[in-house]
């Protein structure tokens, strides 16, 4: 006979059919999901093992000197940051020209590409040109991102594991949001979006950020030191004010937020308070979100110095201007961009 506790049990199941099922779907998902999504290899070693650069393209422009460090050695101060939080692992030319301006404006750094898609414990990359055209840089570096590892030891790591995080709406841009300020708080260096195209050396841009337009924080951009007070204040607030459903809200609202605590502001201004730099948008941010489409337009040698006078990097918006069509050769401000920041991507742009 069927025990009285048991028989009792199923008559509840069966008296709340619709609330029973939506609870096994919803545990059975979570289950899967914490099993196959988060699943980390066991090995440390592996995880954070370089790859190799495949070499299928011949390295025909000059190209900086290798920095004198061990390979497989910590991220150190000085480390210029890329994530791809995404699985992809097909990058753009745009993604291409911002690690090759960065490599060639920064020769003594290295330049950390950190990418989800990429295997954990594998020797060889994907057969793929940008990954060729990046192996004539000797100090490009490119790493697997093990999430887990670097959210170990901060705030952020219960947000993270939290098994039903990847379906919020603007979960990889949130993630992505997370990465740079972690990379900060414990490596230090420079962090920068793979849609920036590198003008200058950034090294003596120390414990700063830009302001994008009128009282706007971006951090498609930051330079700071490791452990830095404002770096720990904008991961505490990234959890107790987390809000995953709304765009922005742990990235420039959030670093806004800091640095108006920070400095006791009631507006954005180019500043430096308690040692942290709000940087001038002509900085890093010389083309606005709302203008664009001027990338495309067609500007004379004189503009286009006059226009990037003050400018140490161009952040290109490659969320909206990604689908516009860009002739090359052209006088277009972007392919002029290219075509003197990062040659090697240019001429293959020119060959494609």
């Amino acid at each position: 006979r069927m025990p009285s506790c048991l028989l009792k049990l199923t008559r509840v199941v069966l008296s709340h059919k619709p609330r029973t099922l939506l609870i096994l779907i919803f545990m059975f998902v979570s289950f899967t999901y914490i099993k196959l999504y988060w699943r980390i290899p066991g090995n440390s070693k592996r995880r954070s093992h370089l790859y190799s650069l495949p070499a299928e393209i011949n390295c025909a422009h000059p190209v900086p000197s290798s920095p004198d460090i061990p390979g497989g050695a910590p991220p150190s101060p000085g480390n210029v940051f890329f994530v791809e939080t995404s699985e992809q692992t097909n990058p753009s030319y745009l993604f291409s020209c911002s690690v090759e301006s960065a490599a060639r404006t920064h020769p003594e750094s290295r330049i950390v590409v950190l990418m989800k898609g990429l295997a954990k414990g594998n020797a060889s990359l994907p057969k793929h040109w940008v990954f060729s055209l990046l192996s004539c840089f000797p100090n490009v570096e490119i790493q697997p991102l093990d999430l887990l590892e670097l959210f170990s030891g901060t705030p952020l790591k219960k947000w993270y594991l939290w098994p039903l995080r990847h379906w919020e709406p603007y979960f990889l841009p949130v993630l992505s949001d997370a990465c740079r300020i972690v990379l900060m708080w414990k490596f230090g260096g420079i962090y920068l979006d793979t849609d920036f195209i590198v003008l200058k050396n950034l090294q003596n841009l120390t414990n700063a950020l830009g302001i994008q337009d009128d009282n706007v924080l971006n951090g498609a951009f930051l330079s700071f030191k490791p452990k830095h007070k404002f770096m720990e204040l904008c991961m505490q607030d990234f959890v107790q004010n987390y809000n995953g459903w709304r765009w922005g809200h742990q990235g420039p609202e959030l670093l806004t937020r800091v640095f108006k605590k920070w400095c006791s502001l009631r507006t954005i201004e180019s500043t430096s308070c308690k040692g942290v730099s709000a940087l001038a948008p002509e900085a890093v941010y010389p083309i606005r979100w709302q203008e664009w489409k001027k990338l495309f337009e067609a500007v004379s040698a004189s503009q286009f110095r006059r226009l990037l006078r003050n400018t140490y990097a161009v952040h290109v918006w490659n969320k909206l201007s990604h689908g516009t069509r860009l002739e090359i050769p052209s006088r277009a401000l972007l392919a002029r961009l290219y075509s003197r920041f990062c040659p090697a991507t240019y001429a293959k742009m020119k060959q494609d």
